[in-house]
């Protein structure tokens, strides 16, 4: 028995005799509300999952940057030291001669 009753339960829902009836029409305003309400959850969520993948893209992309920040920081200090600058002055023929006094001298 429980069987036919289940299928006519089905049958009632997928026939539509159920949009007939004073239950639904009474209903229809919380119904609709529920549907705008799951629809707005849906998309919301959808949303904050684009975003939050965006935002894991520019922290990757904000990790590279600093690390190439870093690498180039190195290599200008690197090239800037003091005897590097003398070896590429001589590397390249330019004649420069490093000062023997300092420039102003102070009395007391």
């Amino acid at each position: 028995m429980k069987a036919k009753d289940i299928k006519k339960k089905v049958m009632y829902i997928l026939g539509g005799t159920v949009l007939t009836e004073d239950f639904f029409w009474k209903n229809a305003r919380f119904i609709i509300t529920v549907f705008i309400i799951l629809v707005l959850y849906i998309s919301n969520r959808y949303s904050c999952i684009e975003k939050k993948a965006k935002i894991e893209s520019l922290q990757n992309e904000l990790k590279d940057a600093k690390f190439e920040s870093l690498t180039i920081a190195a290599r200008l200090t690197g090239v800037s030291r003091k005897l590097k600058v003398e070896e590429l002055i001589r590397q390249n023929g330019v004649e420069l001669q490093q000062i023997k006094e300092p420039v102003y001298k102070i009395k007391k």
